[in-house]
């Protein structure tokens, strides 16, 4: 997820019709909708960043970093044809393959079992797609490809559900129908022992918030008001649904009544694990265990664990709360009147102003795990891994065996973070496994100016608990675990321009973290891993983990922005950027390729969001080509790259954002531009697709 930051000068603007009020109106890049900052994150880039200490701003790493530790024989960028580019001779040196140590951090070689009888194949080809304009209300993909829409928001899961009316939802039929703005992605393969034989499969994908503007005719009040609430309640969480396919190269099907579809929404019941669970801070007079939590939203991206659960980020939770006025609440961005879904208007405890649920905010903000493959099991929310605004989670097992997770804190000036496991992983003992996330050692990221032998710059993992133990001096490990922002502060790590996704590279073992931007930097605030002030565009780091489990080297892989004005200097040397904006999810494919979503080019190099592939090894490291364009208004995620099978999968979301009910921006999928029948959707329904080979 990515939302816009505020120009200098803002311009006065009426608000849409229907709409609260939106204070991002006039604060945007461009084009880039307020609607989206105003309900994805709660307007937090028009207020001060929650983040007010002194961490990581060092200038002396600026001018330490030099031609040799930082770009040591990188070339200039130059643009290829179907809108590709290169960067020739990589940085620095290359990484080694992330199985150099014994140490319990080093995320080791490939999940087990992952990389056993591994057959290489050729590149998936495609001829890249050129920038697409803004205003394209449709899914571009490359020349011999075609893109089918497996599932859209309101399509029924199980039999006795009627087909979508826009004009007649309930809760009771949104529990049952895919959710909205769908965000993180996977499809998992259930029967495919030979390589490319699958034909069945589950379909895992959350779903981040609302937008009622779009969802329902304008002027409901009274109980139609409330129902509509409650239907917005059961359209967050996260889908599992089966699917159907003949052969695997045909795109796939959703089955009604599969036997794996469930819906988990902001009523769900969830299980609260790990060190934080059980404590004061979590406690609340509906629940004095501090043990049961009920829904999630507000869920980002995720990741699917080597034991094939699926886990989910709780982001901007805090624009869901009306909250006590605490330093600790203010960190998050939790205040008296921070609610701004109306939640609290059908269910008391989203006002947690109110006596006996002050705790009830601090029972979100944490990695959530859900059992795809048993829809009777409880999902739990694993305080072990900290509480913040999680992008996701994405877990790799380490060369000693033990689970390793990154994770990105998605605000300005917020952190990247490691869990590494207490228990190590047992190969064949799923229900074991499931219990990896719940004790293991939590660290935080600082990016140093020192450079290594190597000569790339270096980086510490420093510790917030240990074996059980605290590592910060004045909290206890239940603190650390629901107030995680203050225990990073008090550590020291370096502030960062929104660390979005961090995904680990299932071949090289090395990481990847998107940043996606962050106007807010001063040019005082400067430093290496974050190069440039009022940074509209963002970057990815490389990190690779040293035998030594405190320590890492990293390096900048690529700066995201337009060649014409987005150079950076980094001691007298100039960086050459990526002709792409704010990069959001990270994925891969067989190959080992990285390949990057983005979410917000409309208003920052105007042309709609799309998927890019790059190329991370040999002479083609640091090539991008475009693969796809999403239709407007909309942003790209959750890819999903299963090029053996010639697929590619992504959740588009919030086509059409800047629309109203009865002026739609975007039609996108089903194009019913006028006299719609009774009931039918005239406007966008974020929806998931696959791409597929034309006549496969």
């Amino acid at each position: 997820m990515s939302c816009s930051h505020p120009s200098p000068q803002p311009a006065q603007q009426p608000a849409p019709q229907g709409r609260r009020f939106l204070p991002m109106l006039g604060l945007t890049h461009g084009r880039r909708s307020a609607v989206t900052c105003h309900l994805k994150c709660a307007d937090q880039c028009s207020k001060p960043a929650p983040n007010v200490s002194g961490n990581g701003t060092f200038e002396s790493v600026v001018s330490d970093l030099t031609r040799r530790n930082l770009l040591k024989g990188a070339g200039a960028l130059a643009f290829l044809a179907g809108g590709a580019f290169s960067l020739a001779n990589p940085l620095a040196a290359a990484a080694k393959d992330g199985n150099n140590g014994k140490g319990r951090g080093n995320p080791g070689k490939s999940n087990p079992g992952k990389g056993k009888g591994r057959t290489r194949v050729a590149d998936f080809e495609f001829d890249a797609i050129a920038p697409v304009a803004r205003d394209v209300d449709s899914m571009t993909v490359p020349a011999g490809f075609e893109s089918h829409v497996i599932l859209r928001w309101g399509d029924p899961l199980f039999s006795g559900v009627p087909a979508f009316d826009i004009t007649q939802q309930t809760a009771a039929l949104q529990a049952k129908r895919f959710g909205y703005n769908n965000d993180y992605l996977d499809i998992i393969e259930l029967d495919g022992h030979a390589r490319h034989g699958a034909t069945r499969a589950l379909l895992t994908c959350n779903h981040e918030y609302t937008n009622d503007g779009l969802m329902y005719p304008p002027g409901a009040t009274g109980e139609a008001e409330l129902e509509n609430l409650r239907v917005s309640m059961q359209a967050v969480g996260f889908s599992i649904v089966d699917l159907a396919r003949k052969k695997h190269t045909k795109p796939w099907t959703a089955v009604v009544d599969g036997p794996h579809n469930r819906r988990i929404t902001a009523t769900t019941k969830f299980v609260l694990d790990g060190p934080g669970a059980g404590s004061e801070h979590v406690k609340t007079a509906a629940d004095p265990t501090g043990t049961i939590a009920y829904g999630t939203f507000a869920n980002c991206s995720g990741g699917t664990t080597p034991w094939g659960t699926v886990l989910s980020g709780e982001e901007n939770f805090h624009g869901y709360f009306n909250a006590p006025e605490t330093p600790e609440n203010a960190r998050y961005g939790l205040a008296p009147d921070s609610a701004g879904y109306g939640y609290e208007k059908v269910d008391p405890r989203f006002d947690a102003t109110l006596t006996g649920g002050e705790n009830e905010p601090n029972r979100f903000g944490y990695v959530i795990e859900i059992d795809p493959h048993d829809p009777t099991s409880t999902p739990v929310k694993h305080t072990a891994l900290g509480r913040f605004k999680h992008e996701g989670a994405n877990v790799h097992i380490n060369a000693e065996g033990h689970a390793v997770a990154y994770m990105g804190d998605d605000e300005r000036f917020e952190y990247i973070y490691r869990f590494v496991s207490a228990d190590k992983y047992r190969e064949g003992d799923r229900e074991f496994n499931k219990t990896l996330l719940s004790a293991g050692d939590l660290y935080v990221a600082r990016f140093n100016a020192e450079t290594g032998a190597d000569g790339a710059p270096t980086g510490e993992w420093l510790p917030l608990m240990v074996g059980g133990e605290s590592m910060i001096e004045g909290m206890s490990v239940e603190q650390i675990c629901v107030f995680t922002r203050l225990a990073a502060d008090q550590a020291g790590a370096t502030k960062m321009d929104r660390p979005e996704d961090v995904d680990i590279h299932p071949i090289t073992g090395r990481v990847y973290a998107a940043c996606t931007n962050n106007t807010s930097r001063t040019a005082e605030q400067v430093d290496a891993a974050n190069p440039r002030a009022n940074n509209k565009t963002g970057q990815i780091i490389e990190i690779t983990e040293t035998a030594d489990p405190l320590q890492f080297t990293w390096t900048l892989l690529l700066l995201a922005g337009t060649p014409k004005d987005a150079k950076v200097v980094l001691g007298g040397v100039e960086i050459p950027v990526a002709p792409l904006s704010c990069p959001d999810n990270l994925a891969f494919d067989s190959e080992g390729h990285l390949w990057i979503s983005t979410d917000g080019q409309p208003g920052t190099i105007g042309y709609n969001d799309g998927l890019y592939r790059v190329y991370l090894e040999g002479d083609k490291r640091g090539t991008i080509e475009q693969f796809l364009a999403v239709p407007a208004g909309a942003e790209t995620c959750g890819p999903v790259i299963h090029d053996r099978d010639g697929s590619v999968f992504v959740a588009v979301q919030h086509p059409g954002e800047d629309g109203e009910f009865d002026a739609p921006a975007s039609y996108w999928p089903d194009v019913v531009k006028s006299s719609p029948a009774p009931g039918q959707v005239s406007g966008p329904r974020p929806s998931v697709v696959q791409v597929v080979r034309k006549g496969c």
